[in-house]
């Protein structure tokens, strides 16, 4: 191996390492509740361009394959497509699936307001 090989691989594994802790750190906000998962979808900050919308997805809280299949598959998106490769009228999609689902929850969620005649 030369001397360029060596300080190339060592650039990639400089640049790999740098992506893999962003994305750590943005998977770990968006648990928190901090970011949503439909800003960076929207956004798509550069630690997220190469990310799959399937990993990103799974890591919302209460968020597991089968939850994000069954969005993924009702959007037209496969899991393994990369947000920065999402086209426009995608990432809306996806977006409003995912509003969908805040409301339909919101919805189940609410206390009846239903009164009994005295």
């Amino acid at each position: 191996m030369t001397t360029v090989d060596a300080g190339q691989n060592l650039k990639a594994l400089k640049q790999a390492n740098r992506v893999r802790l962003a994305r750590a750190e943005l998977k770990r906000r968006i648990n928190a509740g901090a970011v949503s998962v439909s800003a960076v979808v929207l956004s798509c900050p550069w630690e997220a361009h190469s990310m799959e919308v399937g990993d990103l997805l799974t890591s919302q809280k209460r968020w597991g394959r089968e939850r994000c299949r069954r969005l993924l598959t009702r959007v037209a998106i496969p899991e393994n497509k990369h947000i920065g490769t999402l086209t426009e009228r995608q990432r809306i999609a996806l977006t409003d699936g995912l509003a969908g689902r805040a409301a339909e929850r919101a919805k189940t969620s609410a206390p009846s307001t239903v009164r009994w005649a005295a």
